[in-house]
């Protein structure tokens, strides 16, 4: 692949500025710190003009918050960076090596990359499984332990050498991942790109080594369909020790099973030869909230209920729908538009 040049102009551009700071603001317009930036919009362009040019710019101290993610509530430390100037100047330099990034991109890598979310994997997987089970026989489920603390930070650099030549940029670029002590920082707008970056050779071994026709990635959860289950063992020793040379370890909880015989646990569904449906932790969640409604009708729980109808439009859950939201779909519109 030819590496890139002439970047860094592009970056420190002001209309690319603009920009960057009018999406890294999106959905932020309540916060008082993005209020104090708004307020004077010609000074923060000039102030971070002048930061890329000079080259002064030092990423800040990072925020450490505790969250409890997903459905599950699983433990996360995130490391949330100032607006100003670290998230402008993230979207800076994404808006323009992104396409870099998307030009050696796995089709089949999902998370964190445009039009490719929970749907785009749903949609690929109840394909497969359905349109092609001799070769979806068997499935490995295979996902890596501390993905984000255990990225390798001069690998990833390397990496970046490998498409960029212009050293102004790698710069930048090397500014933002030394600016974490461990791996890269859950929180940071450029991870998310920097991750999916660092496994792309991971996806075109699996793809181009291991001859794995249908293969899925959604972040660091891995899906590898086979038709035969002792193939797929052997992939799966070949899959870790590539792993282990980024310097990355696979979880304990690796599954090689038919899917024929068990659903595919994956991106919130349940995927099996006939039917999709939703999985169970979200259904679960699902009652009990329309329990609470039912008790005491307020706009945050018919809100919330409403999240959900997204899955169940996706899913084969009709009789779901008939039991927890046609009785009373109406009332739920009807609590959120006396809210707002």
């Amino acid at each position: 692949m030819k590496r890139a040049g002439f970047l860094y102009g592009k970056i420190c551009s002001r209309d690319n500025i603009i920009e960057s700071l009018r999406n890294a603001s999106r959905g932020k317009s309540k916060k008082q710190a993005i209020i104090r930036v708004m307020k004077n919009t010609k000074q923060a362009y000039d102030d971070i003009e002048r930061l890329l040019k000079t080259k002064t710019y030092i990423p800040n101290k990072y925020f450490e918050a505790t969250i409890y993610d997903g459905l599950n509530k699983k433990e996360r430390t995130i490391y949330k960076p100032k607006f100003f100037p670290d998230q402008i100047i993230h979207w800076c330099l994404i808006s323009i090596i992104k396409p870099l990034i998307m030009r050696g991109m796995y089709k089949w890598s999902c998370a964190s990359l445009p039009k490719r979310g929970t749907l785009y994997a749903k949609n690929a997987c109840e394909k497969w499984i359905r349109n092609n089970q001799k070769e979806t026989k068997y499935c490995l489920k295979i996902d890596i332990k501390k993905f984000y603390p255990s990225i390798n930070k001069e690998k990833l650099k390397q990496k970046f050498r490998k498409i960029i030549k212009d050293s102004d940029t790698l710069w930048l670029i090397d500014s933002i991942i030394d600016s974490h002590n461990e791996g890269l920082p859950i929180g940071n707008y450029t991870s998310q790109w920097f991750a999916n970056f660092f496994l792309q050779d991971t996806d075109h071994f699996i793809k181009n080594n291991l001859k794995i026709k249908f293969y899925i990635r959604y972040m660091d959860d891995m899906i590898l369909f086979h038709s035969n289950k002792r193939k797929l063992r052997e992939i799966r020793g070949q899959l870790i020790k590539k792993l282990e040379e980024e310097g990355l370890k696979t979880k304990e909880n690796w599954q090689i099973f038919s899917v024929s015989k068990r659903r595919l646990d994956f991106c919130g569904y349940c995927f099996g030869r006939e039917k999709t449906f939703v999985r169970k932790r979200i259904t679960n969640r699902m009652r009990k909230r329309s329990a609470i409604f039912k008790k005491s009708p307020q706009s945050h729980t018919a809100a919330s209920l409403m999240s959900y109808l997204g899955w169940l439009k996706h899913s084969d859950s009709y009789i779901l729908y008939k039991k927890y939201y046609a009785p009373k779909i109406k009332q739920m519109k009807r609590c959120i538009r006396n809210a707002d």
